[in-house]
């Protein structure tokens, strides 16, 4: 496990050092690559940029969100053009019509959660699954980049007030209990719905 930190480590800081002549935007420039088809340590290196300019951690954050949904972008396409069909093939008729239906309902915020979450979070699916509905792309681009400047703003406060290697921390337990983790959406999530339920129907009556 430390070998394989150590390993992550040294590929973020030559990360970092790839992007360093392309100034701020190379924050755009990772989120955007992390945010298509390639993974990548976009936590690590937009810490990285804030705790050495931390006067202008604002700016990072707006970059790094801007990027991510920009790269959401190739996967939106890619969802657009033939998720639906994938979706039919594995689901039974009713349930994708009750998925569709409900997606439909709560798109924004369907999206915007995932994407304020932090990795082991498979957000990739969640775009796949938003595009393959045909959210409509101006909501799809806000709900990831509203998500993605939660994330980010959260991950800015907290190197500011740690440092990076508290980032990486809590990177790392998020991974050692990501089901803990999960179980905990799932509750929040939960909670939210009912809340909001409950406050449609004081509405109506």
């Amino acid at each position: 496990m430390h070998t394989i930190k150590n390993i992550l480590t040294r590929y973020a800081a030559w990360i970092a050092k790839v992007l360093a002549p392309l100034g701020p935007w190379g924050v755009f420039a990772i989120a955007a690559v992390d945010g298509s088809l390639f993974g990548m340590p976009v936590d690590v290196v937009v810490a990285g940029y804030i705790y050495h300019d931390r006067s202008r951690f604002l700016l990072y954050v707006l970059l790094a969100s801007a990027g991510s949904a920009t790269g959401s972008l190739v996967l939106y396409g890619i969802g657009y053009l033939g998720g639906e069909k994938v979706l039919r093939k594995r689901m039974p008729p009713e349930r994708f019509a009750k998925i569709h239906a409900s997606f439909e309902r709560h798109e924004f915020w369907a999206l915007m959660f995932p994407a304020m979450l932090p990795p082991p979070t498979p957000f990739k699916m969640f775009v796949l699954t938003a595009s393959a509905f045909e959210m409509r792309l101006p909501h799809f681009v806000a709900a990831v980049f509203a998500g993605r400047f939660v994330r980010f703003l959260v991950l800015a406060l907290l190197t500011i007030r740690f440092g990076p290697q508290f980032v990486q921390f809590v990177m790392d337990t998020l991974h050692q209990h990501s089901g803990w983790m999960w179980l905990a959406v799932v509750l929040t999530l939960m909670a939210l719905f009912i809340w909001w339920r409950r406050k449609v129907r004081r509405a109506r009556n």
